[in-house]
């Protein structure tokens, strides 16, 4: 099957496959740098999504070989890529399943220190928020009870829109951004076709500065 037979969204063993007869396939990371770091595919291109906005123009211009866009679980990736076919990017698929899929197909990954998945993070903030005001709601003021209604209706708007503000915010905390991650290196080694500089790659030459160190 060639690179224009493939479906958008390809199946783990599809995606090996390609990067086997495609070698110039880039994959596109769209993850958090803290949950790159924990596993992600060798050879990914971690250029989170709020910030793929920035560089999209770019990576559009620069980058003709076939791109398969990868999160967690695939819904960051779905809709990365429908930023990116916005401004009139065809060649992209989608690795169904995400990182998550991936590992659960066998495939295998680089891991680095374990650190909480955003989607992780996200039902922990808002299962102890729901909780803390529901217990406040009790023992306090029972206009606390509002607090679980707030959590609620934001992640029934979240699976409605496919827009979650809970994890747009999380996503910005210093322990999903490590400080010696560079985006701008990252993307700039996208679009030239080089080795990311992250964890567990080991370049020839040395990382340039100030991209994504292992931690």
């Amino acid at each position: 099957m060639t690179v224009r037979e493939l479906s958008p969204v390809l199946q783990p063993a599809e995606v090996a496959a390609l990067l086997e007869s495609e070698p110039a396939t880039r994959l596109l990371d769209v993850r958090t740098p803290g949950e790159y770091r924990t596993a992600h595919i060798r050879g990914a291109y971690n250029v989170p999504l709020d910030s793929l906005s920035e560089h999209a123009a770019e990576i559009r211009a620069a980058v003709e070989a076939p791109v398969v866009v990868v999160c967690q679980s695939g819904m960051r990736a779905r809709k990365a890529e429908e930023s990116l076919r916005e401004l009139g990017m065809t060649n992209l698929h989608v690795l169904d399943g995400g990182v998550n899929g991936w590992v659960a197909a066998g495939q295998p990954v680089l891991r680095g220190a374990k650190k909480l998945s955003l989607e992780r993070q996200v039902r922990v903030l808002a299962g102890a928020l729901a909780a803390t005001g529901g217990l406040l709601g009790l023992a306090v003021n029972p206009l606390f009870a509002l607090v679980p209604v707030v959590v609620g209706s934001g992640l029934v708007l979240a699976g409605a829109t496919d827009n979650c503000g809970m994890a747009l915010l999380l996503g910005r905390l210093p322990y999903n951004r490590p400080a010696s991650c560079d985006v701008d290196a990252m993307v700039r080694a996208l679009t030239s076709g080089e080795a990311p500089r992250g964890l567990g790659h080991q370049p020839a030459a040395a990382p340039a500065a100030g991209a994504c160190a292992a931690g």
